[in-house]
């Protein structure tokens, strides 16, 4: 049986890039984002903190296979600008990353070439300069069982390497635990037993 994948590269913290062309500065920012949600906050912001610029254009790619993703070219001439900024990311190997470019206009067209080169650089700038950090894509559970069957329970957990939080213990016992996807399928053939309810949170 082939393993499950379930580790992907993204990046430890933000981190910043610039370029400059014809007296256009692009000023690039990639964050480590997890949600679309964070997404639109961080683009939002940089919005209002750079209100000035002529453009805000951005990529980003989200999730162990990547499957979430987007670009936006902000009024550049299509797939200059959002899609250069993605393929940076790709190309470093990346997921659960956006990158933001901001462009201040030179008042010299650069044309579509020139755009291209520029988005990409200033994406490839600011991903240079990040951390790239190993991420393990997991599950959390909900799980109940009997006070009689915890050092059963907790024995399995502690074997396993498996946190867990959220711990309440009674006649009946329960807590979220945090299961890697590689091991989702062992801890519920040793813990099925034990449970009177496992589900997702």
């Amino acid at each position: 049986m082939t393993p499950i994948k379930d580790t992907y590269s993204s990046i430890a913290s933000p981190s910043r890039g610039l370029y400059k062309d014809q007296g256009s500065r692009f000023i690039s920012f990639a964050f480590p984002v997890e949600t679309e949600a964070q997404v639109k906050e961080i683009v939002d912001s940089l919005k209002k903190e750079y209100h000035d610029a002529r453009h805000h254009c951005f990529a980003y790619r989200l999730g162990l296979d990547g499957s979430r993703y987007r670009s936006n070219d902000d009024g550049e001439p299509s797939s200059t600008a959002g899609r250069p900024i993605l393929s940076q990311i790709d190309s470093a190997g990346l997921s659960d990353v956006l990158v933001v470019v901001v462009r201040y206009f030179g008042g010299i067209k650069l044309g579509v070439p020139g755009l291209i080169k520029a988005y990409k650089t200033a994406a490839q700038d600011a991903l240079n300069q990040a951390d790239v950090v190993e991420k393990t894509a997991a599950v959390t559970y909900h799980i109940e069982f009997d006070y009689l069957n915890m050092d059963s329970v907790m024995r399995t957990l502690k074997d396993m390497g498996i946190p867990q939080s959220g711990q309440s213990y009674g006649q009946l016992c329960s807590m979220d635990i945090r299961v890697r996807l590689s091991q989702t399928e062992e801890i519920n053939k040793r813990l099925v037993k034990y449970l009177s309810l496992i589900q997702n949170v």
